[in-house]
């Protein structure tokens, strides 16, 4: 529940940021100046970028978290002693800075 909470919590930001700008393009589709013209243009292929990045990075993860569950499910005792090394080392890192 927490990775959800997590990709929600930054999927809201982008979700509002392509809302504004979805906005602004149809605020300014009766604008005809060439500035204007070129300035939706590029924006409308930003989002789209921005859009297939988004995809791509979601996807990622997907496949990321599915490894590592796999990985997990079939070395659970060496996973527990890789975490237990992990948080062992920051730790200590974090014990020496203060």
């Amino acid at each position: 529940m927490k990775r959800h909470n997590e990709t929600h919590a930054l999927a809201e930001p982008a979700g509002r940021l392509v809302e504004d700008a979805r906005e602004l393009m149809a605020a300014t589709a009766h604008v005809a100046e060439e500035k204007v013209v070129e300035a939706r243009k590029r924006l409308a292929a930003a989002l789209e970028r921005g859009k297939e990045v988004w995809d791509s990075v979601q996807e990622n993860a997907v496949d990321g978290a599915r490894a590592t569950d796999r990985a997990i499910r079939k070395h659970p005792y060496q996973a527990i002693g890789v975490a237990f090394g992990v948080g062992a080392l920051i730790g200590f890192l974090l014990s020496r800075r203060h």
